[in-house]
C-alpha cells in the first residue's frame, strides 16, 4: 500500500465552512502549534519575521507538515528588501520550492515585481510552473506594485489563487475602500486575503468593510472566533 503524504494526511481540522478563512502568519514550529490552536485554517510558514519574512529552514517545513492538520502554505523569499529578483535568485526559489513539494506543503506565498513596480509575469510564470498543482498566492509585494487593478488582472491571467493585500495602505485597516475595490473587481476570479495588522479588535469591521472571504494576521489569537 502507498504511503499518504503529509498533505494527503493532513485535513481541515478548523473548517471554515462559508465563514471566512484565517491565515497566520508564523516563523516558528512552536509558534504554528499555537496558531492550530487558536483554531486557524491556515498557516503562512515563514522564516524571521522580523523583516518581513524569508524562506523557512527544510526542518521547520518538514516539521511542520509532519505534525500540523490544518493547511500549510510556505513563504518563498530568498531575502529581505525588495521584489526585484535576479535570474539567480528565481532559480534559488525554484529549488526551494521543489524542496518544500517533496516535504509535502499544500502551497506558496510567492512574489516577484519588476523594477518599473510592475508584477513580474515572466519570472512569476516559471515559480508557478514549479509550484503547480499546488496553490499559489501573491504575497505582499502586491502593495507596492503601481497599478493594482492592471496586477489583479494579470495575475487572474496567471491562475494565481490569492493575493495578499492592505489595499496599498499601511494597514489593512486604512485600506478597507481599495481592498473592496480589490474584492469587486476580482469577482470569484481570485481570491483577495485582506493582511496589514489585522487583529481581534478590527477584523470583523474589516471583513463586514470589504467583503473578503480571507483575512491574514500575524496577531492570531482569537481571529477565527472574532469573524466566525
Amino acid at each position: 500500500m502507498t504511503t499518504p503524504t503529509p498533505a494527503a494526511r493532513r485535513v481541515s481540522v478548523n473548517t471554515p465552512g462559508d465563514g471566512v478563512l484565517v491565515e497566520a502568519a508564523v516563523d516558528t514550529f512552536a509558534g504554528a502549534l499555537a496558531a492550530q490552536d487558536a483554531k486557524v485554517q491556515r498557516i503562512e510558514l515563514c522564516g524571521p519575521l522580523l523583516d518581513g519574512g524569508t524562506t523557512p529552514s527544510a526542518g521547520v517545513i518538514a516539521r511542520c507538515c509532519e505534525k500540523l492538520l490544518v493547511s500549510v502554505n510556505v513563504l518563498v523569499r530568498p531575502r529581505a528588501g525588495d521584489f526585484v529578483y535576479t535570474d539567480d535568485e528565481i532559480e534559488i526559489m525554484k529549488k526551494d520550492m521543489v524542496v518544500a513539494k517533496e516535504l509535502g506543503v499544500d502551497g506558496f506565498a510567492v512574489g516577484a515585481l519588476t523594477k518599473d513596480g510592475d508584477v513580474d509575469a515572466a519570472h512569476m510564470a516559471e515559480l508557478i510552473a514549479v509550484a503547480t498543482p499546488l496553490r499559489v498566492v501573491f504575497h505582499r509585494a502586491f502593495d507596492q506594485v503601481v497599478d493594482q487593478d492592471e496586477a489583479l488582472e494579470l495575475l487572474v491571467s496567471l491562475q494565481v489563487n490569492g493575493i495578499l493585500t492592505s489595499g496599498g495602505a499601511r494597514t489593512a485597516a486604512e485600506g478597507v475602500a481599495r481592498i473592496k475595490a480589490l474584492v469587486d473587481r476580482a469577482d470569484r476570479r481570485i481570491r483577495v486575503i485582506a493582511a496589514g495588522s489585522i487583529t481581534r479588535a478590527n477584523a470583523r469591521q474589516i471583513v463586514a468593510a470589504t467583503g473578503v472571504t480571507a483575512i491574514h494576521g500575524r496577531a492570531f489569537e482569537g481571529l477565527a472566533e472574532a469573524v466566525a
